[in-house]
């Protein structure tokens, strides 16, 4: 082996901290020269920088894509699920709480069956719990500070108490098997089934009795395909778009010396949560109000009767060890949220304030509290 290339793996056991060696000592066994050294390590520092530049880039073009997948995707998929909703004859409001509602769950639905298949029964629950704190205090406190949100009758008659009644069921449950058995997901996803058809057949009926058929046929032709085509394009925008936001996000997050704790509670906690909130701002925004409300209601729903009524009942999510807290923050913000509605029938901006406050104080706790 030539002097060159002994002098040139030592100084690579140098850089990598496996030799302690300085260069004076390298030039003195390889002999070669000093001044040849320095440039070698002069010309790895360079590369090592363009490719930490790139990456650097790389990631910065993630996160942008990441971001502008999941404006779009929340966009076909809010247009989408209004062209349904025509042509099934029921509101945006029913087609908020169920269709889109159950399509922005896809990531927690993915989590936590996984995690249910590992036997982490932890990160299954935590994961549901997390995400409709989130729901409620951060994407409908910061829809309700974007735009004033009002709510529907429907909404306090039928779908907030089954998002309560969903929310204490689940703290019952929890505490009385110290986690969810097969029989406990199997009552969780008949209430699913049972309060999905209800809402489907009493907005029907309720669409019947407010159109008349004149209304009816003046409505522009609808094509179901391209309604489908829509959902389905919107859902895999927003799924795409989530885990490239998240690489993107966590990668910086890391770059400014963030813990692992820290971005597990903040990035990784709300990435799951991302198409919930693209979909539900970019509604808000376009002032399908009834899509914006329904989407976080529905998806709390969904999230508690749906994902732990299959999870369980594929791997009983055993010896949990959740934080009572976190259950007893979800079923406050929960809670709160009932009245704000009620008042004035809407979500006023100073009650987005309220909850967007309840969010970054739970946030802080999680942060704080003894690991």
């Amino acid at each position: 082996m030539s002097k060159k290339q002994d002098a040139i793996d030592l100084m690579k056991k140098v850089m990598d901290g496996t030799s302690y060696l300085t260069y004076k000592e390298i030039a003195s066994i390889t002999g070669y020269h000093e001044k040849y050294l320095l440039k070698f390590i002069s010309s790895q520092n360079s590369s090592n920088k363009e490719n930490e530049l790139l990456e650097v880039i790389y990631n910065l073009l993630l996160f942008v894509l990441g971001l502008t997948a999941l404006y779009y995707g929340a966009e076909f998929l809010v247009k989408g699920g209004c062209r349904l909703a025509e042509k099934a004859g029921v509101s945006s409001l029913v087609i908020g709480l169920t269709l889109v509602a159950c399509a922005t769950s896809a990531p927690e639905l993915v989590v936590s069956v996984n995690a249910a298949l590992a036997g982490n029964a932890d990160i299954s629950l935590g994961n549901i719990v997390g995400s409709n704190i989130c729901n409620i205090a951060l994407i409908l406190g910061l829809c309700a500070v974007i735009t004033p949100l009002t709510v529907k009758y429907q909404i306090l008659r039928l779908d907030a108490p089954v998002m309560l009644g969903a929310a204490v069921l689940l703290t019952i449950f929890y505490f009385s098997a110290n986690g969810l058995n097969r029989l406990q997901g199997l009552v969780f996803f008949i209430l699913l089934l049972a309060y999905t058809i209800w809402n489907i057949y009493a907005s029907r009926k309720e669409q019947m009795e407010e159109e008349d058929k004149s209304e009816m046929q003046k409505k522009k032709p609808c094509s179901l395909f391209l309604a489908c085509f829509l959902v389905a394009f919107g859902l895999g925008l927003l799924i795409a778009g989530a885990e490239f936001f998240l690489k993107g996000a966590v990668f910086f997050a890391k770059l400014f010396h963030l813990s692992d704790a820290v971005i597990g509670l903040t990035v990784v906690a709300v990435g799951t949560s991302l198409p919930e909130l693209a979909t539900s701002v970019v509604a808000a925004i376009k002032g399908e109000k009834d899509i914006a409300i329904g989407n976080v209601v529905g998806s709390n729903i969904f999230n508690i009767l749906g994902i732990l009524g299959v999870a369980p009942m594929i791997s009983p999510l055993k010896n949990a060890t959740l934080d009572p807290v976190d259950l007893g923050v979800m079923v406050f913000c929960t809670l709160i949220l009932v009245p704000m509605m009620r008042t004035g029938w809407k979500i006023s901006r100073k009650e987005g304030v309220m909850l967007l406050i309840v969010y970054i104080a739970y946030t802080t706790y999680l942060l704080w509290k003894p690991l």
